[in-house]
């Protein structure tokens, strides 16, 4: 019998040593093939404002993993505000450890994904030293999502990402449990840089438009990527502010999103659930004909402060002859769109949605019940109901009049630069406190200048008295 040399004892060594290596990374990576395939489990509230806020419409499926999502703070802490996650304009409740509009969903592992809430449930304070109050349904004014998609993809490809500070990070939370510690080690941590490193792609065409600021979406253009469009020469700006989503059954048949290009409901309500993250095939219907049915009784908020109900009285005749034809329900324009020439608005969302993308979004569904049909281009903006209008500054399809006062005022005596996303009131002009140190120091610098923002046009009513637009500003007060 030949005896083995040293040489050859090596090789077999290392052989099985590269076996062994081999067989244990399959090991972890079937171990995590079964971990993102196994139940898909939503956390589940039973009292319906707690279920508007944080429960799953289906769009965590590519979503951030939650360990990895409540580590990043202390993985990246010089890229994020002193006070965490709030400092983006996320709001946290007693006894919750995710913000409003931020969910949980078990696919395959935790995820952290986003829903309704996240861009419907606004705060307001009475004064500085008030405790903030949650609007539901409320445009979230104070929200920019735009910085904290930033954050999550600059933190997750960045250099302090490493899966040694990443593991130290949610282990200094809660130990896992060690077969966990593996598949987050091996898969999952390295797997959500190379998402990140993929979404990071996908988000770069913000980098060459005027920054969103809090309250406001680009929320087509995002779509446009996913559909290959040619996103590095368009500069179409889809910008606008989120609009109210309450008494929804008031606005059944009219047209919806700001350029009026959907009628359907239901289609919006899908599209803003795959714009969240869903997918055709993970969209929780269940719960979207929840939230739509929520949504057709939620009432809008209360105006906070006293209302002069004589001048309000005053206001009511006015409102009648210069502003219900195209918003009150019984008004003959409502739901329907201004031509963008006659409204003289800032036009360019009205740009970016071109009939071939329209034609696009029509193929969303393919093979489904729920197949859309019903995008369209439209001639202008839409004539929208003012309900809890005193809540929805700052104004125009794009947030660009910081107060319902100015709106009454021709462009040039608008406020050019001001400052979005603190939510002080201001109950004399109808809107939020956006001038002065602590609006500056708290919010979001706004320039009417740049492209997207421009605030002329509707100019309806600038010709009125001065005594006609104090009633009128007292009665929408009310509305």
């Amino acid at each position: 019998m030949r005896e083995a040399s040293p040489e050859r004892g090596a090789v077999k060594t290392v052989v099985v040593g590269l076996l062994a290596l081999l067989l244990l990374v399959a090991g972890i990576g079937a171990f995590g093939f079964w971990y993102f395939l196994k139940r898909d489990v939503p956390v589940r509230y039973a009292d319906p404002s707690e279920r508007f806020k944080y429960q799953s419409i289906g769009s965590e499926v590519a979503a951030m993993p939650f360990l990895i999502w409540k580590a990043l703070p202390a993985v990246c802490p010089d890229m994020l505000p002193a006070s965490g996650y709030a400092g983006f304009g996320f709001t946290y409740e007693p006894g919750h450890d995710r913000p409003v509009g931020v969910t949980l969903r078990t696919v395959g592992i935790p995820r952290a994904g986003i829903n309704c809430a996240t861009c419907h449930t606004g705060t307001i304070r009475q004064t500085a030293a008030s405790p903030r109050v949650v609007m539901l349904g409320t445009p979230s004014h104070q929200l920019d999502l735009q910085r904290y998609a930033r954050f999550l993809v600059g933190c997750t490809t960045g250099p302090s990402y490493t899966v040694d500070r990443v593991m130290a990070a949610i282990e200094a939370a809660a130990p896992l449990p060690r077969l966990d510690a593996a598949v987050y080690r091996y898969v999952i941590v390295p797997g959500t840089r190379r998402e990140m490193v993929k979404m990071r792609e996908r988000l770069g065409w913000m980098d060459q438009r005027p920054d969103f600021g809090p309250g406001r979406f680009d929320a087509f253009n995002p779509v446009k990527a996913d559909f290959k469009f040619d996103m590095a020469h368009d500069t179409t700006i889809g910008t606008v502010d989120y609009p109210s989503v309450w008494n929804q059954q008031a606005r059944e048949h009219l047209a919806l999103h700001w350029d009026g290009s959907n009628r359907s409901a239901a289609e919006r309500n899908i599209a803003a659930s795959i714009s969240a993250g869903a997918t055709p095939d993970t969209v929780d219907h269940d719960e979207i004909d929840w939230t739509t049915e929520f949504l057709r009784t939620l009432p809008p908020p209360r105006y906070p402060f006293p209302i002069d109900q004589a001048l309000a009285a005053k206001g009511a005749p006015v409102f009648e002859l210069y502003c219900a034809r195209c918003h009150d329900a019984a008004g003959s324009q409502v739901g329907k769109t201004t031509p963008v020439e006659s409204v003289g608005t800032d036009r360019l969302r009205f740009d970016v949605f071109t009939q071939a993308f329209a034609d696009r979004l029509n193929t969303i569904g393919t093979g489904y019940t729920w197949k859309f049909k019903g995008y369209q281009k439209t001639s202008g903006y839409a004539n929208v109901l003012l309900d809890g209008i005193w809540a929805r500054a700052p104004y125009l399809h794009n947030g660009s009049v910081r107060n319902m006062r100015e709106l009454f005022e021709p462009a040039e005596k608008r406020t050019p630069v001001f400052y979005r996303g603190y939510d002080v009131y201001d109950p004399e002009n109808m809107g939020f406190v956006s001038l002065g140190p602590e609006a500056e120091r708290a919010g979001f610098r706004y320039d009417t200048t740049l492209r997207g923002n421009g605030n002329g046009g509707h100019l309806y009513g600038v010709n009125l008295s001065a005594d006609e637009k104090q009633a009128l500003l007292e009665f929408l007060k009310g509305r």
